[in-house]
Formats: C-alpha cells, sequence, structure tokens
C-alpha cells in the first residue's frame, strides 16, 4: 500500500473533484448529488486505508519539491491521520443530509462546489508538513467559509459572511506574521526540521490570534453565531467537521508537535481557555435562538479541547483528541436535528415551538442522545473524552481551572436540556412531521454513533493513544 500517495489523493481528489461540479450539474441535478456524493464518499474512506499505519506509530513523508526552496510536504501520522478520518466522515454526512435539505434550493452548483473545497483544504491543512501550505490551505478554507454563510444572498446574510471573513482573515493575516518570525529564525518552513525549537514569544502570541479567530476564542468569537444566517448544513460544517476544529489541530500540531513554548504561556493558556469556555456557556443559557445556541455551545466545547493540549499532560492531551472526535459527532447530530426543526417549522425561537417530540420522534431522540455526548453524561463518548480532560488538568496542578471546567459542563447540561424541553416537550404548537427520509436517518446515524463511541471507546483511544505517544515523547 503506497501511503505517499493515499495522502496525496486525499488531499487532491476532494480540492480537485470540487472543481468539477459545475459540469455534473449541467448533466442534471442527480448527477450532481452522486457525484458530490461519491467525491465525499471517497474522501471519507481514503483516511481509513491510513489507519493501519496510523496505529503502528510511525511517521512518513510525501514530497514534492518546487520553485523557491519551497516543498510541498505532507505528514502521515497518527495525529494527521486522526484527524482526517473525523473531519472527512463527518463531512461525508453532511453532503449526504444536504440532499434533503437544499434540495429546492437555488446555486446548488456552488454549494456543493464549496463544501467539497472545504473538506479538501481541511484535509490538505491536516497533512501539510509546511508553513506556507498550511497558510495557504487556511486562506482557501475561509474563503470558501465566506461563501457559504452568505449562500442565501440576503443582505444581512452577506454582511454577516463578510464580518466572518474579515475576522478570520484578520487573524490569519496576523498568524502569517508569527510564521514570518519563526522563518527568520530558523531559516525554514518545514515542520519535521524545526522540532523542538524554542521560538519567541512574540510568534506565538501572533500565531495563537489566528488559531483563536479561526476556532472562536473569546473574543475572536462573535462571527461565529451570526454565522447561524447560513444553511444548517453549513453551520454543522463550520461546528462539527472543519472550520472551528482547525485551530485546535494547528495548535496540536505546531505547538504539541513541532515548538517548545516559552516560560509562562503554559501556565497563561489553561485559565485564558476556561474563561472563554465558561462565559460562552453562560451566553448559551440566555439565548433563545435555537442555532445561536448551539453556536455558543461549540465555542464553550473548543474551550475544553484547547484546555487539554494547554495543560501538557498525556491524559489532557489524550482528552482532546477524543474530544474533537465525540464533539463532531455529537455537535453535527445536534445542528442537523436543528436543521429538520428550523426546516419544517420556519422558526428559530425555542420559546415558539414545543412538542415536537408527537410528530419528529426520532429527531427528539437523535437531539436527545447526542446532547447527552456533548455534555458528557456515561455512557456516551463525551464523558470518557470531557473525564480525560479534566483529570489532565487536576494532573497539571491546575485544579481551579478543572472546577471551573466542571462548573461548565454543569452550564452545558442546563441550557441543551433547556431546549429539548422547550423544542420537543410540552404542548404542541404546530404539526411538522419529519419529512427527508435521509436528513431523518444521518441524525439518527450520528446519535447511534455518538453512543458506540463511548461503549466502544477502546477503539478509537488506541488511535489517540498512538498519537499522543508521538506528540509527547519529546516534549517535556
Amino acid at each position: 500500500m503506497n501511503i505517499k500517495l493515499i495522502a496525496l489523493l486525499t488531499v487532491f481528489i476532494p480540492v480537485l473533484g470540487s472543481l468539477t461540479i459545475p459540469l455534473a450539474g449541467r448533466i442534471s441535478r442527480q448527477a450532481r448529488s452522486v457525484w458530490s456524493v461519491l467525491l465525499g464518499a471517497v474522501t471519507a474512506a481514503l483516511p481509513l486505508l491510513l489507519l493501519p499505519f496510523a496505529l503502528s506509530g510511525k511517521q512518513d513523508i510525501a514530497v514534492r519539491t518546487l520553485i523557491l526552496g519551497l516543498d510541498f510536504k505532507l505528514i502521515i501520522d497518527p495525529l494527521s491521520v486522526f484527524m482526517s478520518i473525523v473531519s472527512s466522515f463527518v463531512g461525508f454526512l453532511i453532503i449526504v443530509y444536504s440532499l434533503g435539505y437544499i434540495a429546492h434550493e437555488r446555486h446548488q452548483d456552488e454549494y456543493y462546489l464549496m463544501v467539497l473545497l472545504f473538506i479538501g483544504s481541511m484535509m490538505g491543512l491536516v497533512f501539510s508538513a509546511n508553513l506556507v501550505f498550511m497558510y495557504v490551505f487556511w486562506e482557501i478554507i475561509g474563503i470558501c467559509c465566506w461563501r457559504l454563510i452568505g449562500f442565501y444572498r440576503e443582505k444581512d446574510h452577506v454582511l454577516k459572511a463578510d464580518k466572518a471573513f474579515l475576522m478570520t482573515f484578520f487573524g490569519a493575516a496576523v498568524m502569517l506574521l508569527g510564521f514570518i518570525l519563526i522563518y527568520n529564525q530558523t531559516g525554514t518552513f518545514d515542520l519535521t526540521a524545526m522540532r523542538g525549537t524554542l521560538i519567541s514569544g512574540t510568534a506565538v502570541l501572533f500565531i495563537l490570534l489566528g488559531m483563536f479567530s479561526k476556532s472562536t476564542t473569546m473574543p475572536l468569537h462573535t462571527w461565529l453565531p451570526d454565522a447561524g444566517v447560513a444553511p444548517t448544513t453549513v453551520t454543522a460544517l463550520l461546528h462539527a467537521a472543519v472550520l472551528v476544529k482547525i485551530g485546535v489541530y494547528a495548535f496540536a500540531r505546531l505547538f504539541l508537535f513541532t515548538f517548545s513554548l516559552p516560560a509562562g504561556w503554559r501556565d497563561a493558556l489553561p485559565i485564558f481557555v476556561v474563561v472563554s469556555s465558561l462565559v460562552a456557556a453562560g451566553a448559551a443559557t440566555v439565548e433563545n435562538d435555537f442555532k445561536r445556541i448551539l453556536a455558543y455551545s461549540t465555542i464553550s466545547q473548543i474551550g475544553y479541547i484547547f484546555l487539554g493540549f494547554s495543560v501538557y499532560t498525556p491524559d489532557g492531551i489524550s482528552g482532546s483528541l477524543l474530544f474533537i472526535l465525540m464533539h463532531g459527532l455529537a455537535k453535527a447530530g445536534l445542528f442537523l436535528c436543528a436543521g429538520i426543526v428550523i426546516h419544517a417549522t420556519h422558526k428559530r425561537d425555542i420559546r415558539e415551538m414545543g412538542g415536537l417530540i408527537k410528530t419528529m420522534p426520532v429527531t427528539a431522540v437523535a437531539f436527545l442522545a447526542c446532547a447527552f455526548s456533548v455534555i458528557g453524561l456515561p455512557p456516551f463518548g463525551g464523558f470518557f473524552s470531557k473525564l480525560l480532560v479534566i483529570t489532565g488538568t487536576v494532573k497539571a496542578g491546575q485544579v481551579w481551572v478543572a472546577a471551573v471546567a466542571l462548573f461548565t459542563a454543569v452550564l452545558t447540561m442546563f441550557y441543551l436540556l433547556k431546549v429539548f424541553s422547550k423544542v420537543f416537550l410540552g404542548e404542541a404548537t404546530e404539526t411538522a412531521p419529519e419529512k427527508t427520509r435521509g436528513m431523518v436517518f444521518v441524525v439518527a446515524l450520528l446519535a447511534v454513533l455518538s453512543l458506540l463511541s463511548g461503549l466502544l471507546v477502546a477503539y478509537p483511544m488506541k488511535l489517540v493513544e498512538t498519537a499522543t505517544t508521538s506528540i509527547i515523547w519529546w516534549n517535556p
């Protein structure tokens, strides 16, 4: 099995395949749908072929020499394989769900083109071992995000898409300055050549601003709740599969795998991210817009992931990696359940809903199961990831930070159960049956996977532990 070829195909099949979507759309709507699903399925299947290699703990590099001394270099290791499997799989399910959700919308060629380019660029970023190409894929994702948030073309939607683009572009530009500072220090953009290098605090600050803007850590978070004007499939893609995961993955790749942080940052980062998580959870408790509640929830949960990484303990790192999987499955389920509800009721204010469990039983049960995982209730997958993050935080000596994280989990339980109660319980305000079988099937599958990922947590933990070992073997 050619490991390098599989990695290259994982990147370029969705990237180049996305450009053929308009051609398929000219043939017929059915041809476009089939081709989009096929490209998504192949992209999700290819990283699975790398799984035996990743579980062995090995690392390989695919290199294509280009001009100006820049090499297109891909790193195939447990961390990149894990992230590619999670992102591509959830992205594929969102494409399947989209067939019913946007079946009657205009601009479908652009929609599927951008979604596949989005996923393909994530694959490029995940496997990239060169700071320049990591930045290039980072910016392509930002452009796709801008077009998808403004999909409906209404003035308010376009303005909010512009806001998202400008905030994330600002972060990316500042991050690029950090990359330039690193190049001036090391003379290379090659991550594998810089492993173990101690970089300046200024470079760390610039890079973190870029990560926090993309992964919506406060105060650079405000664009994400506003992005709820996009189709629900897009918001699920942003929250669960690709966009907000970019920052946490980049943190792991750069500040755990590659560079050694200056003194002081390891003490400050856990405090900063847990405060962001707490404040976002508080915002979710007072919000009434269905999608904005889930958006603030994402900001809060991303804080958990950053927390596990920033405490630099094996339990914390393993918990954060596992949480990327668990949050991806469960948050995609929550957003896609919200899509079914909003699609049927044409309402987003949870105070105007109620009793929908009678007409949407599968959606209601799926929402509750995914909520349990995000909350962290056993035996759902989210329980094990949050437990490891908190355990790792305690082992790092940050006991009060762990206490704040626990309180944040209590707030998460409060606002998600409030949503379930307002939307699905009580007196029915209207009849809104579950419509598209494909959409219902996807949310049911995500709910089942949120449970099975907990019951069978030993299996994903094998890859998580291997990735953790590959990250920390050198990092004290």
